[in-house]
């Protein structure tokens, strides 16, 4: 049974805030200067999500997750995406064995989706049957082989990248997978002072091979003390205000959305946020959703959610943009 209490959530969170700190601190000494985007990985693993990596090539996406995979006594698994990758590379597959007396069997060998943190680099490099193989997986927490359901080992975190300026030779995500990720976050080219961190950070010696800071237990136990975090009736107002907002045939829709949105965000959407702000709660020490949670990660979980009309896409107007004007107006 989840802990409602505030005063037993108070007491238990007490004793994993320095874990939780460690956490932080682990990943974000390997991956520099990106304190931000270090947050929005740790909300989207406690808020029990996927996240959606994008960015340039060279700006660190893989380290980033190795980092978080190294910090976390957990089972981890790559999966190199390319247009020959099969369905079977990422579930697994039948193999026939035969034993000492000449008897054969079939035995099922899983693939590197039964892990409990998996990289999928550069995701829309496979083609979309492989692509569709994740969805069970992301949206149910297993897999269907052969006709025989297999539940995926908790907690189950998939965190993909891709590439945003290579066309050529990719199959962009449909829209049905991409609103499956519980967060789109963008990993930007650092400043000055974070890149000369990065330079000086590599080329002085090798780094120190990372501790995990944090089990598979105490990894579910803030998974479920984040779900309980509890969120006011003026929170999940502005949520669902917010959510309706994307939507250009909504009445009171800001003009920006009525003129470059064909389609808003869904409700998975609103649930995606209010299950990240309550991780971002417990990432800060703190009981209750405040506001500013839900300010500081409405980008990440609404941009890759807005489908952009032919306007939109023909001025190149910035999502982060759409969800301003829709936060704007909400809060209004």
């Amino acid at each position: 049974m989840p802990v409602t209490d505030p005063r037993e959530l108070e007491r238990e969170l007490a004793g994993l805030r320095d874990a939780l700190s460690a956490l932080e601190t682990t990943v974000g000494s390997t991956f520099l200067g990106q304190k931000e985007l270090v947050e929005e990985l740790l909300c989207g693993l406690l808020g029990g999500g996927h996240v959606l990596l994008e960015g340039v090539p060279g700006v660190g996406k893989t380290t980033l997750v190795k980092a978080l995979a190294s910090a976390l006594e957990l089972s981890f698994s790559r999966i190199q995406f390319t247009p020959d990758l099969m369905p079977a590379d990422v579930l697994g597959t039948r193999i026939l064995e035969e034993d000492e007396h000449g008897r054969r069997t079939f035995r099922f060998h899983r693939g590197p989706v039964f892990a409990n943190v998996v990289l999928a680099d550069e995701i829309n490099r496979a083609t979309p049957r492989t692509q569709s193989a994740l969805l069970e997986a992301m949206a149910e927490g297993q897999v269907t082989v052969f006709g025989e359901r297999l539940e995926l080992e908790q907690p189950f975190f998939l965190v993909a990248t891709q590439n945003p300026i290579e066309m050529e030779g990719t199959y962009p995500l449909p829209e049905a997978q991409i609103d499956r990720f519980t967060m789109q976050c963008l990993v930007r080219l650092p400043d000055l002072d974070g890149l000369v961190q990065v330079l000086k950070h590599t080329s002085e010696r090798a780094a120190p091979r990372t501790k995990p800071v944090l089990d598979r237990a105490r990894v579910l136990r803030l998974v479920e003390l984040a779900r309980a975090v509890p969120a006011s009736s003026d929170v999940l107002d502005t949520i669902a205000k917010l959510v309706l907002t994307t939507h250009p045939t909504r009445p009171g829709a800001p003009d920006e959305i009525r003129r470059c949105v064909r389609h808003g965000a869904s409700p998975r959407a609103g649930q995606a946020l209010l299950w990240s702000a309550k991780a971002r709660a417990l990432l800060r020490g703190r009981l209750h959703v405040s506001l500013e949670d839900v300010e500081r990660l409405a980008a990440p979980c609404l941009r890759h959610r807005l489908v952009l009309g032919f306007e939109g896409q023909a001025a190149g107007v910035e999502r982060d943009e759409l969800v301003r004007a829709a936060w704007a107006k909400a809060r209004a």
